[in-house]
């Protein structure tokens, strides 16, 4: 293919070479001419292992060239991947003003176009930025539409400083946010030699994709140090201590609990994460990172909590009570306090759990539930449909299978507020309520 690259620094350089050395014909494209003239002879414009052989091979080979000219660039290939920074402005917020230059070239030279050209942002940009910058700019600066005259992907790029050529051929993920299909696949081609999951999505998930990976790697960081700066004060290695942490991939490295959804509960985390704490303030520790943990939890009940009480309607049926599906522990567990708070506001609440109601009669959780919250126990009925039968509002507080078909059971007076996405194919709606989508 015949591709542009707006932008040559790290991203736009390395994408520029890697293209080239798989047979593309690619121009890079930057408005400072020591960066043009250092490709042009066949130099890298940044420190990177591997790129200046790359850049000299792909020059030489006449795969590769570079220019100021972005009209001439644009009407010489069929599709642009811009990759100009995203700096901070001083408030934190994010300065698009080069993505919007290069937007309004690439809009100009498109404008004299006839051929149906791609626009691929992959400069980091928050959800939002393509469909209120990006689009936009392109559609006034051409004349034209995107989805019809010429095409828009977001194309995140999952590339380290100093291990960029290799994380090219080895991303983790590919993924593709388009507009439109015939964009979407066009661009698509250009990775057609990657080995890795392709995922093609909306441009916004493409967008905050980017941001959730690197939010996660600087709090792992964080994460890492504290735990350090506690092993070294109790005398141990930390190296050592994460290492062994790292080992498990059944659930300390793996998707298990990062499912967005409601607070977490039970007889481990929550007094687990305060004794940690407790034990580094008494060695005088400061840990940002890991004392945010429990406010955090509580703000997310706090977020039920205001989900119910938006919703018209004082009757409310509660399914599920335990802190997860297929257990009876009520210790600490999340939907117990949101119960708590709907009924001192005056809520008139139905529960229904079969598993805690065979606690109460044979299960390890009999005394807590009719000793500590026999006021809770007496609101329990025995079926899902009774507790259903007079509610306005209806809370699904665990993932039990047989919350499923609540759906099946609804009128059409009722809401449901869903803390745990029984059913993963439905989005919040005027009826349905999810927490976190």
């Amino acid at each position: 293919m015949k591709v542009s690259i707006f932008g040559l620094g790290y991203v736009g350089a390395v994408s520029a070479a890697c293209l080239a050395r798989d047979g593309h014909e690619v121009v890079g494209v930057d408005p400072n001419r020591a960066k043009t003239d250092l490709i042009n002879a066949g130099k890298a414009p940044i420190i990177e292992k591997d790129l200046g052989t790359l850049i000299d091979n792909g020059v030489a080979e006449g795969r590769l060239r570079a220019t100021d000219d972005a009209r001439q660039a644009v009407s010489d290939t069929e599709i642009s991947l811009v990759c100009v920074g995203t700096p901070s402005n001083w408030n934190g917020s994010l300065d698009l003003r080069y993505v919007r230059k290069v937007c309004e070239e690439i809009g100009e030279a498109l404008r004299h176009k006839d051929a149906f050209h791609t626009v691929v942002l992959r400069s980091t940009m928050l959800p939002g930025s393509m469909r209120d910058v990006v689009i936009p700019t392109l559609e006034t600066s051409s004349g034209k539409r995107a989805g019809e005259d010429f095409g828009v992907c977001n194309n995140p790029e999952f590339l380290r400083e100093g291990t960029a050529v290799y994380d090219y051929y080895h991303p983790p993920k590919t993924v593709i946010g388009e507009t439109d299909a015939v964009a979407g696949d066009r661009l698509a081609e250009l990775y057609a030699g990657i080995d890795a999951p392709l995922i093609r999505t909306s441009v916004e998930t493409a967008e905050m994709v980017k941001y959730v990976d690197n939010v996660w790697h600087a709090l792992k960081v964080g994460f890492a140090n504290e735990v350090g700066n506690v092993c070294k004060r109790l005398g141990l290695d930390g190296h050592e201590v994460m290492d062994i942490f790292c080992k498990d991939t059944k659930l300390n490295l793996s998707p298990y609990y990062l499912k967005p959804g409601f607070a977490f509960g039970g007889s481990c985390l929550p007094k687990d994460v305060r004794a940690f704490t407790y034990k580094a303030r008494s060695m005088d520790l400061e840990l940002p990172i890991l004392n945010a943990i429990l406010p955090s939890n509580e703000h997310q009940v706090r977020h039920g909590l205001r989900m119910v009480m938006e919703k018209p309607g004082r009757r409310v049926a509660i399914l599920g009570m335990s802190f997860k599906a297929g257990t009876d522990d009520l210790r600490e567990s999340p939907m117990v306090e949101l119960i708590e708070r709907l009924l001192g506001k005056g809520y008139e609440l139905k529960i229904y759990d079969r598993n805690v109601s065979l606690a109460a009669l044979t299960g390890a959780n009999k005394d807590f539930i009719l000793n500590k919250i026999p006021h809770i126990s007496r609101l329990m009925v025995d079926t899902m449909d009774e507790a259903l039968r007079d509610a306005e509002i209806v809370v699904v507080g665990n993932g039990d299978a047989e919350f499923r078909g609540v759906f099946s059971a609804l009128r059409e007076h009722q809401a449901v507020v869903d803390l745990v996405r029984i059913d993963p194919r439905r989005r919040s709606d005027d009826q349905y309520d999810g927490i976190c989508w």
